[in-house]
């Protein structure tokens, strides 16, 4: 449904400097890019990013796209649909399910709710994680096809 990628920026939360990230629009998707490549890119590298968190889904709900800083927002792929080891291929490239989304802080950010971590578990949508299986391009619109 939508791709949502950008580069980091700086926001204020509860009196301190946060630093990340959310856009949208066409993009690469690759494997784990170089250590400059994800500083530049990646706003929060303890808790995102790397081979087996290359890329954050999240399946379309009540709110907008990108609402939760997912890289894809999508439909059909609730997290209870899932398994570590899924495969699928969105656009030219192939993907594979890595791990479940761990809500932090910022998604609290973004919703000016700082319980809203903890309402995305409770409700059991805290999205997932994707490695990169064979780089391509993606964008919003391309059909995610489930292939093992």
């Amino acid at each position: 449904m939508s791709l949502n990628v950008g580069l980091p920026q700086d926001v204020g939360w509860q009196g301190r400097t946060v630093h990340t990230q959310c856009g949208s629009g066409r993009s690469r998707a690759r494997p784990d890019a170089a250590a400059e490549h994800r500083r530049r890119r990646q706003g929060d590298l303890a808790g995102h990013g790397g081979e087996h968190r290359a890329v954050c889904v999240y399946q379309l709900g009540d709110f907008g796209y990108g609402q939760f800083g997912e890289n894809f927002t999508v439909e059909g792929l609730a997290g209870d649909q899932v398994c570590i080891g899924d495969r699928c291929r969105i656009g030219e490239a192939l993907f594979e399910v890595t791990q479940p989304k761990v809500s932090c802080y910022r998604v609290g950010i973004r919703m000016n709710d700082a319980r809203m971590p903890a309402l995305l578990v409770a409700n059991h949508q805290p999205g997932f994680y994707f490695r990169v299986l064979r780089a391509g391009a993606v964008q919003a619109g391309d059909e995610v096809v489930p292939v093992a």
